[in-house]
């Protein structure tokens, strides 16, 4: 029989039961029996205190990515809920599988607007537009083992994604002698073989096939047979928004990414084709060039999307056929579909790559290349490295020119916000490298990016991030601007500037006083040796790398918008 401890023990316990040794978030007196949980299991799991709930819900975000297992967050009620909304809100957008745990007031001042009171199933309720999955509120001590259980179930079922389970103090500090439960399995959908015959007729009738892949929770065997079905049968492969590390960058098959500064030439090749074969992604805006690409609810191209959440299949796109399958078994799925001698599309696959590595070329530029300096970041890193980034233009060149390695071969190496949250780069960065310390990690940043949740840089020094054999590295490219919105008004509003420059610190001295070590770069030939010395140091380094704002993108500058208007 279970001994009697307190709920917030049992809490613990369940959390190591289902795998968990790391969870991410900030303190707060509504959950002080869960802190002293934390210290009585302190050898199988570790509380990771962050400077904001913002960095800690990306953490555990960034957490769900990389380990294909729900991450887990802790923060307080009210404000301390409120700041973690950006990270759930990502989650639910990237359907990362998630699980905040939230203080609240106790049951006795429930519906007083009680201090720092929040209804939160009101705030994050579940829904197609909500924040959440499910929001669950545990009343009964007893009954904690069970909501857990649940909230990591219905984090990984179907379509993954956040779920919010809330914690009254009273019920916290509660004795009960509830079990355990196991770690959860979640179910895994296969498709009907009549719908897989059907997807074989239909490449059977086509000319020009796109497989468009991406989404979540692939496992390492799933990525390989997906590879192994688009080499069976040509077909050029194309990874969705953000998810550009679902297939090989370097394939003689992959034709680029579909999403922000596409490929001019692969965005007409989406259009011309005949079948678009939809896996993983959802088919979102980004995805879809604002639902242009493909047009709603019913595209010219024939469409077979294939998904692992019931829910998604038809929301937005009336697909010609629609299959459910988890994204761990798609790839094994696909393979089983024979492909026939010879296909018709030879051209048109090797026309697709050809088409990105032309992509791969720009123009050179003075005095600061930002072309060169990814490129020459990819160079010298390690092929196993994980890169993060968050919102802005300057992701714009990390995307294009990074030949992002498959995650059947090193796990997730791109951590990158789908929902377009600005600041998730830098604690996704910090979380990476304390989940997999052996691995190298890399976080690209704008200056107005970096500066929302540039404080977990002290988190990273607290926790020994990048002091080991893999390295912690944060590029921080100022240009003075909100690049992204300035872009915006320059094609609206040529030479209209307004509210979107910024003054900023000196970021080097700022990661100095943050015990980082630090280099600033303002020519391409600085970056090299500042790169080599992050490399060989034994703390995480910061590189400001300054970047005129004239250089507004990698396909225009401010000059050439204003001409455009």
């Amino acid at each position: 029989m279970t001994a009697s401890r307190l709920a917030g023990h049992a809490l613990v316990e369940a959390l190591i039961a289902q795998g968990i040794d790391t969870v991410f978030g900030v303190p707060g007196e509504s959950y002080l029996a869960v802190l002293d949980g934390f210290h009585a299991h302190a050898k199988s799991i570790r509380f990771i205190t962050c400077r904001h709930e913002g960095g800690a819900s990306f953490m555990a975000e960034a957490q769900g990515k990389l380990s294909s297992w729900p991450g887990v967050c802790f923060v307080t009620r009210g404000p301390g809920a409120s700041n973690a909304a950006i990270g759930l809100h990502t989650a639910f957008q990237d359907s990362t599988p998630m699980v905040l745990f939230i203080g609240q007031v106790a049951a006795d001042q429930r519906d007083r607007e009680a201090f720092q009171e929040l209804d939160y199933r009101q705030v994050f309720g579940p829904g197609t537009l909500g924040m959440a999955k499910w929001v669950g509120e545990v009343q009964h001590a007893d009954r904690l083992p069970e909501y857990v259980a649940r909230a990591f179930h219905t984090a990984m079922q179907g379509r993954p994604g956040p779920v919010v389970l809330v914690l009254p103090e009273d019920m916290l500090t509660t004795r009960t002698a509830a079990p355990v439960l196991p770690r959860i399995v979640p179910a895994q959908a296969w498709p009907a073989p009549g719908a897989l015959r059907n997807l074989r007729e239909r490449l059977l009738a086509a000319q020009r096939p796109l497989v468009i892949a991406g989404g979540p929770l692939w496992s390492a065997e799933s990525a390989r047979a997906l590879q192994r079905f688009a080499e069976s049968w040509q077909l050029p492969v194309a990874c969705g928004f953000r998810f550009q590390d679902t297939f090989d960058n370097r394939h003689p098959q992959y034709a680029g990414d579909v999403g922000i500064g596409i490929n001019p030439k692969l965005a007409a090749r989406v259009r011309e084709a005949d079948l678009i074969i939809a896996v993983g992604v959802r088919l979102g805006e980004m995805t879809t060039g604002g639902y242009e690409h493909l047009a709603v609810p019913r595209p010219t191209q024939t469409l077979v999307h294939l998904h692992p959440g019931a829910e998604e299949l038809g929301r937005v796109y009336a697909a010609d056929l629609m299959l459910q399958c988890a994204l761990s078994h798609a790839g094994q799925a696909l393979e089983t579909l024979a492909a026939p001698a010879t296909v018709p599309w030879t051209a048109w696959t090797a026309a697709a790559h050809a088409d990105y590595q032309a992509n791969q070329q720009a123009a050179a530029v003075e005095p600061l290349d930002m072309t060169q300096v990814v490129k020459t970041l990819n160079r010298l890193v390690p092929e196993n490295t994980a890169y993060t980034n968050g919102a802005g233009n300057f992701s714009a060149w990390l995307h294009r020119f990074t030949p992002y390695v498959p995650l059947h071969r090193h796990g997730r190496t791109q951590l990158a916000p789908t929902s377009g949250a600005m600041g998730y780069g830098v604690p996704a960065a910090v979380a990476a490298s304390l989940l997999y310390p052996q691995r190298t990690v890399v976080n690209l940043a704008g200056d107005g990016d970096f500066l929302m949740t540039g404080q977990e840089l002290a988190t990273a020094r607290a926790f020994g991030a990048g002091e080991g054999a893999g390295k912690l590295i944060s590029i921080v490219i100022d240009n003075g601007s909100y690049g992204t919105i300035r872009m915006h008004q320059e094609r609206a509003y040529p030479a209209r500037v307004s509210g979107s420059d910024l003054h900023n610190p000196d970021f080097a001295a700022l990661a100095l006083a943050h015990g980082w070590r630090a280099h600033r770069v303002e020519t391409t030939a600085q970056f090299e040796p500042a790169l080599q010395a992050a490399l060989a140091s034994d703390a995480p380094t910061l590189i400001h790398v300054k970047l005129e704002a004239e250089v507004i993108s990698p396909r225009a500058t401010i000059t050439q918008l204003r001409a455009r208007k």
